[in-house]
């Protein structure tokens, strides 16, 4: 059977591929492109109405080097073994349109039917590309195996390329500032500032000044205009933590920087537009807030577009042995003994604690136990006191299943009861409610969360 001409190739080529999302090139042996699809020009930032004419050019290698040479040392460089170039596969990362793009380049000769020519299929993994370098550089609080903390961080994937402001809730020291530094990083501004700020630092009389800036004359001591974080982030990522400490006046004037992205300085009567994605997180329940009369609803409600719920080490206990390895690797990198291992019984007392501090206590606990190891073995007596204080006094009491912690079927129904009892007596208020059983308002919504109660209405 003869061959097509390049003709005839090119008129198959527009009916099977010209609608497809990846990219196909097809050129000939010495790399002169014979047809491209539409999505190739796109993926490679190629100009409008210019067609793609070089795989030289595609592949930014010299007019006289061979492509056989050049796809062969690509495919050795992306880990590929084979000096085979009937079929390679490898990446690229290319600035299109002003951002960084990853795409993955299949290349194969093909076979005579067609005559002798070279296919490349192209494909944009700039997402896949992102995560998997996120994953690699985010080692620290969130080296997990746990279930939940797997699925926030695909949640953390799907909403950070959007602007969407995200509100982190959760216990401290559980990480909630690693993930915010992992959204921005994931995001679209990030080669653009990321911003930290800890509104429970900063005193309530000079808080609007840090985050908005002031002129000249605002008040005694401003003896030059200072930009605010909102203008050095612009641009970029804002991250407030703690954000349940701003003060109830300065609620609104956040709100109007989240709704029409502008704001005056302190001082000045001059607006100033910023443009920023903003996340914020808090250790307190900023829903209980606004029921409480503590918080702005509307602004709350602007923060909680995208709600990420980040789990206490206590209910993640799977993933403190990969934590303390992790931070044992940590502290060798900065010359603590090597090889230090862990014993059984010292083991036990870590597994047993209830971690208010969650894994910033681990890591400190890790670091005082490789401290007073012994022989180059954790025991228990190496572990901070009040740690071991605390598993000894709970070992020691007599087992009382209250009406938060009950586990067997009787227990939970009577657990289920007294929550349903405290909230109608404190009108649906879970504040109130949680004062009634003697815990916090985080432990109580969690296991209203687990026994699927809902909060009766406010009458």
């Amino acid at each position: 059977m003869e061959a097509p001409n390049n003709d005839q190739l090119r008129v198959l080529l527009e009916a099977v591929v010209s609608f497809i999302d990846e990219g196909v090139i097809v050129a000939d042996l010495d790399g002169h492109i014979i047809y491209h699809n539409p999505a190739a020009a796109a993926l490679l930032g190629a100009a409008r109405n210019k067609p793609l004419t070089s795989l030289h050019e595609v592949l930014g290698i010299a007019a006289g080097q061979s492509i056989d040479g050049a796809l062969a040392q690509a495919a050795r460089a992306g880990g590929q073994t084979t000096e085979l170039t009937d079929f390679v596969r490898f990446q690229r990362k290319l600035m299109v349109n002003g951002e960084s793009r990853y795409l993955e380049l299949h290349s194969c000769q093909t076979c005579e039917l067609v005559g002798k020519t070279r296919l490349m299929i192209i494909r944009d993994v700039t997402e896949r590309q992102r995560l998997e370098m996120l994953v690699d550089r985010s080692r620290g609080d969130l080296v997990t195996n746990d279930r939940r903390l797997l699925s926030l961080l695909e949640r953390v994937h799907q909403v950070a390329p959007s602007t969407a402001s995200v509100l982190l809730q959760g216990e401290s020291g559980t990480g909630k500032t690693h993930i915010a530094r992992l959204i921005h990083r994931l995001s679209r501004r990030s080669d653009r500032p990321f911003i930290e700020v800890n509104c429970a630092a900063i005193p309530t009389s000079l808080i609007e000044s840090e985050l908005f800036g002031h002129v000249k004359g605002a008040f005694t001591g401003a003896t030059r205009d200072r930009p605010g974080r909102f203008q050095a982030a612009s641009g970029g990522t804002l991250f407030l933590d703690e954000i349940a400490e701003l003060p109830m006046h300065l609620q609104a004037k956040l709100l109007r920087v989240l709704q029409d992205k502008e704001f005056e300085p302190v001082g000045s009567d001059k607006t100033t537009k910023v443009d920023i994605r903003l996340i914020t997180a808090s250790n307190r329940d900023l829903h209980d807030m606004v029921d409480d009369g503590d918080f702005r609803a509307d602004l709350y409600y602007r923060l909680a577009v995208f709600t990420l719920n980040v789990p206490p080490i206590r209910e993640r206990r799977g993933d403190i042995p990969l934590l303390l390895q992790h931070f044992c690797e940590n502290l060798e990198a900065r010359g603590y003994q090597a090889g230090v291992v862990c014993s059984p019984e010292a083991m036990q007392i870590l597994m047993n604690y209830n971690w208010p501090g969650n894994v910033r206590e681990l890591e400190n606990a890790v670091e005082h136990a490789l401290i007073c190891s012994v022989d180059g073995v954790v025991r228990p007596e190496s572990l901070p006191e009040q740690i071991r204080v605390s598993v000894l006094a709970n070992q020691s009491r007599p087992v009382v299943h209250n009406a938060i912690e009950g586990v067997g079927a009787d227990e939970e129904a009577q657990a289920r009861r007294d929550i349903e009892r405290a909230l109608v007596q404190s009108n649906g208020n879970r504040s109130a409610a949680a004062r009634m059983l003697g815990v916090d308002r985080t432990t109580l919504w969690r296991r209203m969360q687990r026994l699927q109660i809902m909060a009766p209405s406010h009458t």
